[in-house]
Parts: C-alpha cells; structure tokens; sequence
C-alpha cells in the first residue's frame, strides 16, 4: 500500500460511497474500485462491504482506517516541520458543534479562521451533542464541541464555560397550573412535575435532566419526547408542556414575548461545554491553530455577552 491509497481508502468511507469520493477526490470512480481492489488482494480481506445507507468499512477496513488516518495525519506534521509553515498553516479542519452552539459560533470562528489563516479550510458539521461525541470516536472530526467530559473514549477534552438551563413556558400559560411571576425561582422539585417535552433519552441533555432527578429521588413528568430544540420551543408555545433548555437557546422567544421562562433552583442545573480533540493522532499545525481559535471564540462570545447565559469557567 501507499499513501495514495490510504488517502482514497479514507475519503471512500468518509464519504459513504465511491462516487462521492470520487467527486471529492476528482479521480475516476473505476480507479477507486480498482485500489480498494488492490488494497484487499494484498491484505487478503474484505475492506468495505455495501450497506443501506452506502459504503462501510469491515472490521479490517475499521481498522486500517484508523491506522491510515494517524499515517497521514503524522505524514502532514513531517511536511509542515520540513517546510517551516508553522506561521502560515493550511490544510482541512473539521469541527463537530451542537446545533444551537454552531448558531453562535459557526460565522465569528469561521471569519477569524479566514482573517488570520487563509490557507485553512474550516468545516463545521452540525448535529445533537451524541453524533457529534460519535464522530470524535470514529475519528470523522478533528475537533469538537461536546457537553461534558469524553477521556475514557480516548478524547481528550478541556472545560471552556459553563450555561445555566431556564425552564419556560408559553406566553398565555396553561390552565390549572399557577406559577409564580416569570423570572422568579423556581425548584426543581416543582419542575419535575409540571407536565415536559424533552429530548428523548440518551440526548445529553435529557440525560443531564435524569441524573438531577435520580438524586433528588423524583421522576421527570415528561409529556413529549423530541429531539429539535426548535419542535421543543414550538410545542411549548402551543401549550403542550413546559421545557428546560439553556437561556441563549429561547432568548428570542422570550424577547419577543413568545415565551415566559424561570430559574431553576434547588438546586441550579448548569451544563459545561468542553472543547475536544483526538487523544491518540498527531495534531497537524491547521488543527492546532484551529483549536486555539476556536477557545478563544467561545470565551470571547461569553465576555461579550453575545453567548446569552454562558461564563468563562471559573478556574480557567
């Protein structure tokens, strides 16, 4: 094998087929099969196979997958050191971010990344905070967004800030369920059994939610499971149920007076956002500088106030 086919390997199951690798790679898709063809008559196995949703690799392939990523990552820190591009960086960097985080941070990191490293090509990928710990596993991004900690999945994860959740309602209220005057506290206790629409479970948020609920020894009233923050906020204004999501997320709605929310207490729920990478492949000089930027970003966006309801972390 070469580095030529350990680079078309790795773009074929990134890309899920190999007419999309084909056109990312702009090489003739026949060529393609003929390398992984290659590539499985040397090692004697099957590398891919074709599943429903396109091509995936076998448990040879998963494994020369992640030996191939580490071989070319370390081959671009070789060429950066020989070329002394330290100051001047480029290649492809890939950001995993929650949804409602890329709102916030996608365009401010995007413009800094363009301002100070042209030769840098930023990707942000958007998805619920489980994908995204699931793209960090397999490799698929090289930095992340996560919402909590991820060391025992080898990622090496450092706390940046931390946002309180607000637990709100919609603007007429709901019969037979009085609450003191919005932007009063509220318990959790209380909370716990006002009727919810909530993540389902094993989304980070929910679970955050159980966890709070498992120790004060309640159980969660939840009315509606769904996943969108946006389908939450919507149900809540039609009077469906109550929901808890962090203040920056119904800010708007709240502004707008589409919504009412309170504080949580009894005890507070906060939620720290970590900045993640790779604990086992080389770190190329784009993703370096891409890592710093990006903690910069997010801590700027809280001092300013542009990030509603986040804080630095104390000790950092």
């Amino acid at each position: 094998m070469d580095v030529r086919q350990l680079r078309y390997f790795v773009a074929i199951v990134e890309q899920g087929s190999f007419s999309k690798a084909a056109t990312f790679l702009h090489v003739a898709q026949p060529a393609l099969s003929l390398h992984v063809r290659n590539m499985e008559a040397d090692l004697g196995t099957a590398l891919l196979f074709r599943a429903p949703r396109g091509v995936e690799p076998t448990k040879a392939g998963t494994i020369l997958l992640r030996h191939a990523r580490i071989i070319l990552d370390q081959l671009t820190v070789a060429e950066e050191e020989i070329r002394g591009d330290q100051n001047d960086p480029e290649g492809e960097v890939r950001l995993g971010v929650p949804g409602t985080i890329g709102q916030i941070l996608a365009v401010p990191l995007i413009t800094a990344t363009h301002l100070r490293y042209p030769k840098i090509k930023l990707r942000i990928a958007e998805a619920m905070s489980g994908f995204i710990l699931e793209w960090m596993r397999e490799e698929r991004v090289d930095l992340a967004i996560l919402y909590g900690r991820a060391e025992e999945h080898g990622i090496k994860t450092e706390p940046l800030l931390e946002e309180e959740l607000q637990f709100f309602g919609p603007a007429a209220g709901l019969r037979d369920e009085p609450l003191p005057a919005p932007g009063t506290d509220l318990s959790f206790r209380d909370v716990t059994k006002l009727p919810l629409i909530l993540p389902g479970k094993g989304h980070g948020l929910r679970e955050l939610l159980n966890r709070h609920a498992d120790a004060a020894h309640d159980e969660l009233n939840t009315v509606i499971d769904v996943d969108s923050y946006s389908n939450i906020k919507a149900l809540v204004e039609e009077g469906l149920g109550y929901s808890i999501l962090p203040e920056n997320a119904i800010a708007a709605e709240v502004a707008g007076n589409r919504l009412r929310s309170w504080t949580i207490a009894e005890p507070r729920i906060v939620r720290s956002i970590h900045l993640a990478h790779s604990a086992s492949r080389p770190m190329t000089n784009a993703v370096a500088v891409v890592l710093a930027l990006a903690r910069e970003t997010l801590r700027d966006l809280a001092h300013t106030g542009r990030w509603v309801g986040a804080q630095v972390k104390a000790d950092e």
